[in-house]
């Protein structure tokens, strides 16, 4: 039976609640004044807090203690150390002292830097972050950290998000203050992020190489049903699956992590777990966190977790969306329309900063989700097109035009649109219908982005989010602070947004191919795939606002566009590498094994009826020699290709290499081998199939 809720939820962190039972009352408040104003904790305070921190953990059965990190794999990184420490006694002690605490010292050479490290340079450094709790898992005290070079050089996700984070504090300050509102000290962002996946049986998996080995299938038929009939979208969860959910909700309850809703997605075998939302800092570890467990609590059930993008051909793929908003630290929404005029004209100016950085880093957003896997997503109907765009509904949409044009807004009263007087009609938080096919979508008091693919971190989106609005923020404070007349100036301000961006705002169907034309009039940027989008990283006005906030230098930018790219050409040219070898090795082999059987009963049904053609066997035997003979010369293409692809010169030109040049001969290889598939008898094919896979658990 589980346990009651209330009774583990955090169990396993080292949160305040733990810290007001086990440290000295000062200093428990000195280290939350150091963490509020952004300052290192003492030596002396870090001491007293690694000690209480080791004497809970061992409590808890923990061993050993990590400083653990994001680096620019995508996946959390850690380096275990023990507790103990000798005595001349031939014993050991438990110690944990404050400088273990604040700083470690892993091996640097060997995680992705895009140039930034030789790889003879082996020093890398770990910083505590104070901002987000220690935890336990498997018995070792997890310390979340930063991650960055021996010359200082950031190598991280964790570091930028932290500074992003900080910049739109400081303007999101600017701006409140300009409003009288000098109650709030502190301003956050806040994420949901929405986790999809898959979940397939252990045993099927194994079986599956390009499974094992890239994360989804590079070959598979068609099945004869699969999410034709909508019948598993928010469906009865199957028992397997539910005791899968209930698992994995006990071990996030206990990390702190706020599971709240779990159902089944659009394709079969396909879920989605969502969480309430905190701030982007914690959400950010809590959700690599997830990623990590969804995987290890289903190899308990005897399953597997697929977080790739588009693992199943013909059947919706995996996202994550990201909710993000902005609270203010007695408990504001900053996003949320509000109740009196006052704060609607607050919160069209917070509306209107978002709007102006969607459309002027358009690119950015883009770039930040480019993958491999996600290539596959965007675009194809079941998420949103590559084109960046807003929702934001029909009445804040009539609101906005008003506001532009200085008409009457009908809505219950009739009222001018001037920003911050009393006749600001009340508009209420969200009175349209919501659009699942818009990359960016208002939903009442927060932003729904919806580009970001499942197994990505969710730090790249809101480094960009935070950092474009905090500079829009800025450049309205700038104008207002220094105006003679507040509320003309405000007036003025919006209307310039409104009319100079409204180009990004689309309300209709981004499904179709209408839009894409509307869009290209309207100068939208759309960028198709990874190698068309990651170069646009490092674009001149995008170096010059990372830089001018310091959440990147330059040179890390240019390092992170480089592993980007190298991702992209790595990634596909492992699974261009696993197809080769199931072709050679299995495919075509059975395939063969096949053509055998039939040859052998077509002579044999000759042989005893002369009189029959046997046109079937001939015509079978025909068209299969045709498609393996298109396996056999396309293998070989292939793998001429990947010995070509060495010799480009530069990661972005490798990446065009294998998206013109490898993939359209592996989308062939794939065309003739699921062909095959259709006419092999069953106990020939050599891996389980999708109807098998899909409908396992």
């Amino acid at each position: 039976m589980m346990a009651k809720v209330e009774e583990i939820f955090g169990t396993m962190v080292f949160n305040d609640f733990t810290m007001k039972q086990r440290l000295p009352k000062e200093t428990f408040k000195a280290f939350k004044r150091s963490v509020s104003e952004g300052k290192p904790v003492a030596r002396d305070i870090a001491n007293v807090v690694a000690n209480a921190m080791k004497d809970w953990a061992v409590e808890k059965g923990a061993t050993h203690f990590t400083h653990w990190f994001q680096p620019m794999t995508g996946i959390t990184a850690e380096k275990h150390d023990s507790f103990i420490s000798p005595l001349d006694n031939g014993r050991v002690i438990m110690e944990f002292s404050g400088k273990e605490l604040i700083k470690g010292e892993p091996d640097a050479s060997s995680f992705p830097s895009g140039g930034l490290r030789a790889t003879f340079e082996a020093r890398g450094y770990t910083a505590w972050d104070p901002t987000s709790y220690a935890f336990i898992k498997e018995n070792t005290l997890c310390i979340p950290t930063v991650f960055c070079s021996y010359g200082g050089e950031v190598l991280d996700k964790k570091t930028p998000l932290l500074r992003s984070m900080d910049v739109i504090n400081v303007q999101a300050l600017r701006i409140l203050r300009l409003f009288g509102n000098n109650d709030v000290t502190h301003v956050t962002t806040t994420v949901g992020p929405e986790q999809e996946y898959f979940l397939v049986d252990k045993e099927l998996y194994k079986k599956r190489k390009d499974l094992r080995f890239t994360g989804r299938t590079l070959f598979g038929a068609k099945p004869p049903k699969g999410q034709e009939l909508d019948d598993h979208y928010f469906g009865a969860i199957r028992p397997r699956v539910m005791e899968f959910m209930a698992d994995l909700d006990e071990e996030l309850w206990k990390l702190g992590i706020l599971a709240k809703t779990e159902h089944n997605e659009v394709a079969p075998a396909q879920h989605e777990l969502a969480p309430i939302f905190t701030n982007t800092n914690m959400s950010c570890d809590h959700n690599q966190l997830t990623m990590e467990l969804m995987k290890k609590v289903a190899d308990r059930h005897g399953l597997v977790c697929l977080l790739h993008e588009k693992p199943f051909a013909e059947v919706n793929g995996s996202g994550k969306h990201i909710n993000w908003s902005l609270a203010t630290d007695n408990g504001l929404n900053l996003l949320d329309p509000g109740r009196t005029p006052s704060e609607n004209a607050q919160f069209l100016l917070f509306l209107c900063a978002v709007i102006k950085g969607v459309d002027e880093y358009q690119d950015m957003l883009r770039a930040v989700v480019a993958t491999a896997g996600n290539d596959h997503r965007l675009g194809a109907n079941e998420a949103p097109p590559a084109v960046i765009s807003m929702f934001i509904g029909e009445e804040l949409m009539d609101i906005l035009e008003s506001i532009e044009k200085g008409t009457v807004y009908k809505d219950r009263v009739a009222s001018h649109m001037e920003i911050g007087v009393d006749t600001l009609p009340l508009f209420r938080r969200d009175t349209t219908d919501r659009n699942r096919t818009s990359p960016f979508a208002f939903t009442g008091n927060k932003f729904e982005f919806r580009m970001l693919g499942s197994s990505q971190s969710i730090a790249g989106p809101n480094i960009v989010l935070n950092t474009i609005v905090a500079e829009e923020l800025e450049q309205f404070a700038d104008a207002l602070e220094g105006a003679g007349d507040f509320k003309e100036t405000l007036n003025g301000l919006i209307r310039k947004t409104i009319s100079e961006h409204k180009r990004i705002i689309f309300n209709g169907n981004g499904y179709e191919d209408a839009w894409l034309e509307e869009a290209a009039r309207r100068g939208l940027s759309n960028y198709r795939t990874t190698p068309d989008a990651m170069p646009h990283y490092v674009d001149a006005k995008n170096i010059a606002l990372f830089t001018k906030h310091k959440v990147f230098t330059e040179v890390e930018m240019r390092s992170r566009c480089e592993v980007h790219l190298e991702n992209y050409c790595k990634v596909i040219r492992i699974e261009a590498l696993t197809m080769a070898e199931m072709v050679r090795k299995d495919i075509i082999p059975a395939a063969y094994t096949y053509l055998k059987r039939l040859s052998e009963t077509a002579v044999a049904v000759k042989t005893a009826c002369p009189e029959l053609d046997c046109a079937m066997e001939i015509n079978m035997l025909k068209y299969l020699r045709t498609l393996t003979d298109s396996l056999y010369v396309n293998i070989n293409r292939l793998e001429g290709i990947l010995t070509e692809a060495e010799e480009c010169g530069s990661a972005e030109d490798a990446a065009l290499y294998y998206r013109d040049k490898v993939l359209p001969v592996m989308g062939e290889l794939r065309s003739a081998a699921d062909e095959i598939e259709r006419f092999v008898g069953e106990k020939y094919w050599p891996y389980p199939t999708y109807g098998e896979l899909l409908y396992s658990v």
